[in-house]
């Protein structure tokens, strides 16, 4: 394929690992990752680290995201509109002592517990070197071209899709798998679930206390307790407190876009809303709203998760005195798409 792009932002992994890449950092759950994340399976015990994806209630939190709408299949061969509780015996032959339900879900991919893709955040970027600047994503695909939308029937398979990721779509990290040694720091612990910014020397003092150690390939998770607020609303959020809970990283702190970017971690997790702020950067001129959103998904390839649920496993690793586990968070293997939710498990 003709490369894409002729200069790169600054700063930026794009062709570190091909003109082609699809993964980023991602890359960098290697075998050897995989076995570093074994090792530190010590008990056999299991963590789920998603919320229920019917959670967190409401769009209050997001006005262009709903909770999941389930609903029967049909059956129109059998002329059932509505397969669901069938007794067999009565809709389909007598010999039957079936009965059967089937369902299919309206799911809104980024409403809860979370993958966002590298397909879901670009920027306008002068990749020919002549002045323009264009709309792209990581690694120079571009808008319009490799992210398509929205355009009747865009698979082209008759599906009916209105948009789709041809590139850096969702499927690349599921294909990839993703499994590793996750890596958490409590910020909860010591900063409580007031609203609040963590700069770079916070969260350094808060590794340094618990002796939380990063290294290359490592995905981080960040523990502020928000996911245990949302759980504690029982789907019907605060519209005003549910932007104004727990902590998130300063994204205006060139010191901690430094680290990110220095410390080679292969995903950035939290179970807040965005990992970072919404729309407070202080930025002058023209600027991104989400500067780490910006960083690790257009510059770095660096997935971010956002609203897991890390309560059960912060605390049983303070108890232990540990930091690392086996974290295993593939996302569906739905083609196209820029973000999925999951259902991570961290092992220790």
């Amino acid at each position: 394929m003709t490369k894409r792009w002729k200069q790169r932002p600054p700063g930026s992994t794009w062709g570190d690992w091909g003109d082609d890449d699809e993964l980023g950092r991602i890359n960098l759950l290697t075998s050897e990752k995989v076995l570093q994340g074994v090792r530190e399976v010590e008990h056999g015990i299991s963590f789920s680290l998603s919320l229920p994806l019917d959670y967190p209630g409401g769009s209050a939190m997001n006005q262009r995201r709903y909770p999941p709408i389930l609903r029967p299949t049909e059956d129109l061969a059998h002329k059932q509109d509505v397969f669901y509780n069938v007794v067999a015996r009565e809709q389909i032959s007598p010999e039957l002592i079936d009965v059967w339900s089937d369902d299919v879900v309206t799911l809104w991919l980024q409403y809860s517990t979370q993958w966002d893709s590298l397909a879901h955040q670009g920027a306008e970027f002068d990749t020919g070197g002549d002045g323009v600047a264009e709309p792209v994503y990581y690694n120079g695909y571009r808008a319009g071209t490799d992210i398509v939308g929205p355009r009747e029937d865009v698979k082209g398979d008759g599906s009916g899709s209105l948009s789709h990721a041809r590139h850096l779509g969702m499927e690349h990290m599921a294909e990839h798998g993703v499994q590793g040694r996750g890596v958490l720091v409590d910020l909860a612990h010591h900063l409580g679930t007031g609203y609040q910014a963590v700069n770079f020397k916070t969260l350094q003092d808060i590794m340094a206390a618990d002796n939380v150690v990063v290294e290359p390939g490592d995905m981080l998770l960040l523990h502020t307790g928000f996911a245990t607020q949302i759980l504690a609303w029982n789907k019907y959020p605060d519209p005003v407190a549910i932007h104004q809970t727990a902590a998130y990283l300063d994204a205006d702190d060139p010191a901690l876009l430094e680290w990110i970017t220095e410390s080679q971690i292969s995903a950035l997790v939290a179970d807040n809303y965005a990992v970072e702020g919404v729309a407070v950067t202080q930025a002058q001129g023209p600027h991104t709203l989400l500067p780490i959103h910006h960083l690790c998904l257009f510059k770095l390839g660096v997935p971010l998760g956002e609203l897991w649920y890390l309560h059960e496993l912060a605390g049983w690793l303070r108890e232990h005195g540990r930091s690392r586990f086996l974290l295993t968070a593939p996302p569906l293997n739905l083609p196209g798409t820029q973000g999925s939710p999951l259902t991570p498990v961290a092992t220790v």
